[in-house]
């Protein structure tokens, strides 16, 4: 009887399960969305640091009972600068945006907010990197769709445009507001 060796059969054991995770991967609804183990949970607590002379939010800010964006951005982010006149679009509409800024040196982030404009309703620095580690935040820019109680809806990684505002944040507006009526 022909032994069989380990080193036959491991190779193709290795290959099934690989083609096994990337069959269950593209079977998602949305491939390209990063998941987060956040949503419909209560945010975490944000203790952030002043930048500069701007507004600062509180994490009571976040679970005041109306709907809130919060946004990672930083200054030397580039997707950051494409996202920004969506960001002030939506402050124009009356959406409370909370900015927190990542990673950045505070020169930089202000240079960035009085060249490009500010559509924070306040703002804060993580420049460790915390915050952004207990909201799983894989880069920036990102933004979550928080309900008045401090629950997550909706973490959107990337820049919002557009067409992110219409399909995805507006409807997780819209959850967010008829959960607070119930």
């Amino acid at each position: 009887m022909a032994k069989i060796s380990l080193l036959m059969v491991a190779p193709p054991v290795i290959f099934a399960g690989l083609a096994a995770m990337f069959y269950i991967g593209m079977q998602r609804q949305n491939p390209d969305e990063l998941p987060s183990a956040l949503i419909g949970k209560e945010a975490p607590a944000v203790e952030v640091t002043p930048l500069g002379d701007l507004p600062v939010f509180t994490d009571a800010d976040l679970r005041d009972g109306e709907v809130h964006l919060l946004n990672f951005w930083a200054s030397w982010c580039a997707p950051c600068r494409v996202e920004h006149p969506n960001l002030e679009a939506l402050a124009a509409e009356g959406v409370r945006v909370f900015g927190v800024n990542y990673k950045d040196k505070p020169e930089n982030a202000l240079g960035f907010l009085a060249e490009l404009g500010n559509p924070y309703t306040a703002v804060g620095a993580d420049t460790s990197g915390r915050v952004g580690l207990e909201w799983g935040v894989y880069g920036v820019p990102e933004t979550y769709v928080i309900d008045g109680e401090g629950r997550i809806v909706l973490r959107f990684a990337g820049p919002i445009t557009a067409r992110v505002i219409a399909d995805q944040i507006r409807p997780a507006i819209a959850q967010a507001k008829a959960n607070l009526q119930d």
